[in-house]
């Protein structure tokens, strides 16, 4: 089967690749947004998980099932996927929070853009634009101002640690995505995205237990801003919108766009939660705020606007040669998604 890699230097796959990242941003930059209510009215942060987690897994049974030889083709790679990337991020963020600052937790969290750029750079020794480079930098001081991060600044280690070990799983998201793609069995990415979740599902139904949470709030109403709606329709958006449309477009944009670069433009969910937090919850932004905002947007546009190097052109020029060049000095998608796997692990105990 031929399958270029060459869309992602092409200006119509670029773009394209930028929408769907955007598209991913702005959902699951929602999540929040839609769990806090139903937080306040009852449920508890890990049981709004737990439901978030699989309602979007239920909700793409369909796709696993029309795509069940990936189980068999790269088990390896969802198993990864589905511990790294959904299960991991979401358990370590919630340990996280429970000892340290929200802000400080979301902050060391989205340090995961430079630590991507690194495991890019040094571990599978592919080339890195500056723009990148440059832009996780701007992105993550604007981090910092958005979630104001001097405002509740407190050290504790196991907390550190666990952020730590959210941001290690969010590098495994963008690599393991990536690695879908490539190799010799590569894996359609809504495939990657429905049993991604699916796992995730089990690994937090042993945590979660869900059997012991009282689940009568969901029958009730919640208020957001002062204004009273039925319960379900932030758990409906939360499941469709902040979950199953944010890992599909932002698994599939990874195809488009390199890794390091869709890793920079995620750092927008921040701002979108913020900005949805002020608009829909009455959580109001300060001038800090706005400035670590756009300071993100700038980020992500640098990333955008990096004119690949040389090297990083020939890694992905779609003729044969350079396709065997490529392969020659990047390792295999299994090897690394065990690699990530192994990594993520390590920093999250």
């Amino acid at each position: 089967m031929h399958r270029s890699t060459a869309s992602p230097t092409l200006p119509s796959g670029r773009t394209l690749g930028l929408g769907l990242a955007l598209v991913s941003a702005f959902a699951f930059g929602g999540s929040g947004t839609a769990a806090k209510p139903l937080i306040e009215a009852g449920l508890s942060p890990l049981h709004v998980v737990w439901l978030r987690v699989t309602g979007a897994a239920v909700a793409l049974l369909p796709i696993a099932y029309r795509h069940r030889d990936a189980v068999l083709r790269r088990p390896g790679l969802l198993l990864g996927f589905g511990l790294l990337a959904v299960a991991g991020v979401q358990a370590c963020y919630f340990a996280a929070i429970s000892r340290i600052p929200v802000g400080v937790a979301l902050l060391i969290e989205y340090l995961g853009p430079p630590l991507l750029i690194g495991y890019v750079k040094f571990v599978q020794r592919r080339p890195i634009s500056r723009g990148s480079a440059i832009g996780a930098g701007i992105a993550v001081a604007g981090l910092a101002c958005v979630v104001e991060v001097w405002n509740g600044l407190s050290f504790d280690a196991l907390g550190v640690l666990f952020a730590l070990g959210a941001a290690c799983c969010q590098v495994g998201y963008f690599v393991l995505a990536d690695a879908g793609r490539r190799g010799e069995r590569p894996v359609d990415p809504l495939a990657v995205s429905a049993y991604g979740l699916l796992i995730g599902a089990v690994l937090l139904t042993a945590v979660a237990r869900p059997w012991q949470a009282d689940w009568s709030p969901l029958g009730g109403d919640v208020v957001m801003n002062g204004h009273t709606l039925p319960a379900f329709v932030p758990a409906v958006w939360m499941v469709l919108i902040a979950t199953v449309l944010a890992y599909l477009t932002g698994v599939i944009s990874v195809g488009y766009l390199s890794p390091p670069v869709a890793g920079v433009v995620a750092n927008l969910e921040a701002v979108v939660a913020t900005v949805l937090a002020w608009v829909l919850l009455g959580e109001h932004l300060g001038l800090p705020q706005i400035a670590g905002g756009l300071l993100v947007l700038a980020g992500a546009f640098a990333a955008q606007v990096s004119t690949p190097g040389a090297e990083e052109k020939a890694a992905v020029a779609p003729d044969a040669t350079a396709a065997v060049a490529g392969a020659a000095t990047d390792p295999d998608p299994e090897d690394r998604a065990a690699t990530t796997a192994r990594t993520g692990s390590a920093t999250a105990s």
